[in-house]
């Protein structure tokens, strides 16, 4: 088949390197061009350079909205669109141009995690699973017929760079079969339970502030899900940022108010957690190390000198 790809970052390079591998024709390549937002500087192989070391065309938009983007997509004459993390809407006259349609292949386990960052969202949620699905794009957010979904286990360790490597290795084998099934005239394939949807907007710097009144529990998965290299999560002490890098639940259960520093408990120190952290029910997260305002990176026993004072959201 003729395929245009529509992609970015890792994630669409891998998509790229897949198709290009393939038996099927990569006749255009359409990319977003580079950004300097925290997120998208991350996993950010270059589609555009793939598709130019393979003499494939490339065209560089923010959006799929404009007349030389419709007639150069025409003039290519794709049997089937794939794409994957691309960043904006594809509006109907641009998906539905293929006589397959368009193929989108997104990180989670739709109907599920739909929209931004599904694995961190997915970590910080508990979830068991993670996975990569493909699925027809129709006029809903990643609400189309899945063709084909894979699934990875999330480990009690994991963190949301850990689940990365294993999702994006999914990407060829999801892509391909996929691609095999459209082109071998398979069409029944399962539509998605929207009972079941999920949608999550991206991450910023707001959603790695840590709230102390989360539990315990919570609040350790998203130290985990906040994993090099991506932004850590961050609290205030004395009035000045503190990154909290690694951290796991106290053994002991801790009562008093949240954000409280309470005691050392084997190579960690315990901060009170829980919005009823009043009842004494609750594990506190024990801390275990820190990364201070001006960079320095220590253990938690040595940052925390003396016990007492609290952990807070702001300055």
């Amino acid at each position: 088949m003729r395929v245009v790809m529509f992609g970015y970052q890792t994630w669409g390079h891998r998509t790229l390197r897949a198709l290009l591998d393939s038996a099927h024709d990569v006749v255009l390549v359409v990319t977003h061009p580079r950004s300097e937002h925290a997120y998208e500087k991350i996993w950010s192989d270059s589609v555009a350079d793939l598709a130019e070391e393979n003499g494939v065309p490339v065209l560089i938009r923010s959006r799929p909205d404009d007349e030389e983007l419709l007639t150069r997509l025409k003039e290519a004459e794709p049997d089937i669109i794939v794409a994957n993390n691309w960043r904006t809407w594809i509006p109907p006259h641009i998906y539905g141009l293929p006589r397959h349609g368009t193929l989108n292949v997104h990180d989670s386990l739709l109907p599920a995690y739909a929209g931004f960052s599904p694995l961190i969202w997915a970590l910080i949620n508990g979830e068991r699973e993670v996975g990569v699905t493909a699925h027809m794009m129709d006029a809903e957010l990643d609400a189309g017929d899945i063709v084909v979904q894979r699934a990875v286990e999330v480990g009690p360790a994991d963190t949301a760079t850990d689940l990365f490597h294993r999702t994006v290795e999914l990407i060829a084998p999801v892509t391909t079969e996929a691609l095999d099934l459209i082109a071998s005239g398979h069409t029944d394939f399962t539509p998605q339970d929207r009972s079941r949807a999920s949608f999550f907007h991206k991450r910023s710097a707001e959603d790695i502030r840590i709230d102390w009144n989360w539990p315990a529990e919570d609040l350790e998965r998203l130290v985990r899900a906040q994993s090099a290299p991506y932004p850590s999560a961050f609290t205030y002490h004395r009035g000045r940022r503190l990154e909290i890098l690694k951290a796991v639940l106290s053994e002991g259960r801790y009562g008093g108010t949240p954000g409280r520093i309470f005691y050392r408990e084997g190579d960690g120190v315990v901060i009170v957690a829980g919005a009823d952290a009043r009842t004494g029910r609750n594990r506190g997260l024990a801390v275990t190390r820190v990364r201070t305002e001006d960079g320095e990176e220590m253990s938690a026993t040595e940052y925390f000198t003396s016990m007492g004072g609290y952990l807070t959201g702001r300055p």
